[in-house]
């Protein structure tokens, strides 16, 4: 199994290597790969040293899956040539999400829908993939109609540039801002650039990606994503309506029976999600769940996962071990 990682240097890239090896992911030959100007440069495997080399390079060596993680423009123009030499790609950009001809996946909900001839897959967003880990079990019982999501997104989420801007206002030190404004004690209801109609691309991410994973169109939903200073996890305030009335208890049952999500909902003795205990792990969290008074069938529920991991480099190893384990590479 050759397996090569584009945007190895990279913020989710590094989240990647680490779950490549937490999960023991079977490589027999390991391409590192990144831009020019990282060409060259050495990075730890395992306790293997590895060159990193250029993506024409990588296509070269024909590997047998590319975990992609190099923003939307690198993957447009890389990944079909990837997949012209065989490779299956796994991309994690916004890049390919909604072109009708790629699949959509998480794991847990639609990996099933894969073949073989699936040589170009794309990852959701992060934001998204929380969501609709909570969501899919209840809809399957349920039927969503409307979904409001407000998001409290980590500055992970931009890269590390807005990691360093935090790091450096909370040490009162002047640097480069990857916001227009300070992070640190702000709220920014600013995440990726507006659209015409008002709304960001993270907010209309949030809006298709969820009707298309769920494959159901009529779902309803809007959203706001803001900023906030974290340095690691998502969280997100789900209104959503159902079609069917809902017990509680039934609620808890069903997603804590569901693979990927651990409940946290007990407020007697405060327990709830938080992104400082989603850090490092690959669940989502799911708590604070309660009925909307204001209105029949509808539920609200806090929903915390770690962004680099569940939201990024963790659902795509885990498209790829679906891909190993059911023969399709």
């Amino acid at each position: 199994m050759k397996v090569a990682v584009v945007g190895a240097t990279g913020l989710v890239g590094s989240v990647m290597l680490n779950v490549l090896k937490e999960r023991n992911f079977p490589i027999d030959e390991l391409l590192l790969v990144a831009s020019e100007r990282s060409v060259g440069k050495t990075m730890e495997f395992k306790g293997k040293q590895y060159e990193v080399i250029s993506i024409p390079s990588a296509i070269e060596k024909r590997p047998d899956i590319a975990l992609f993680s190099a923003g939307g423009s690198t993957s447009l123009e890389w990944a079909p040539k990837f997949a012209e030499v065989g490779t299956t790609v796994i991309d994690n950009s916004s890049a390919w999400r909604m072109d009708l001809t790629k699949k959509l996946v998480v794991p847990e909900i639609n990996a099933n829908q894969l073949t073989k001839e699936d040589k170009i897959i794309a990852n959701p967003n992060c934001s998204t993939i929380q969501m609709v880990m909570a969501l899919a079990p209840l809809h399957h019982k349920y039927k969503i109609k409307r979904i409001v999501v407000s998001t409290y997104q980590s500055v992970s989420g931009t890269g590390v540039k807005a990691v360093e801007q935090l790091e450096n206002e909370i040490a009162g030190k002047k640097g480069d801002m990857a916001y227009h404004y300070p992070i640190h004690k702000n709220a920014i209801p600013h995440c990726d650039v507006f659209e015409e109609n008002g709304y960001t691309k993270e907010e209309m991410k949030l809006v298709r990606e969820t009707q298309k994973i769920l494959d159901d169109r009529t779902i309803a939903v809007t959203a706001t994503a803001v900023r906030i200073p974290t340095a690691g996890g998502h969280s997100e305030a789900v209104n959503v309506e159902f079609e069917n009335d809902f017990d509680l208890t039934e609620v808890r049952q069903i997603l804590n029976n569901t693979d990927g999500v651990t409940l946290q909902d007990n407020l007697d003795v405060n327990v709830y999600p938080m992104p400082m205990y989603a850090n490092g792990k690959d669940d989502v969290f799911v708590g604070r769940i309660r009925r909307d008074g204001s209105q029949p069938n509808t539920l609200n529920l806090w929903v915390v996962s770690d962004n680099l991991r569940k939201g990024a480099a963790t659902n795509t190893v885990q498209i790829a071990e679906y891909l190993v384990n059911n023969g399709l590479v």
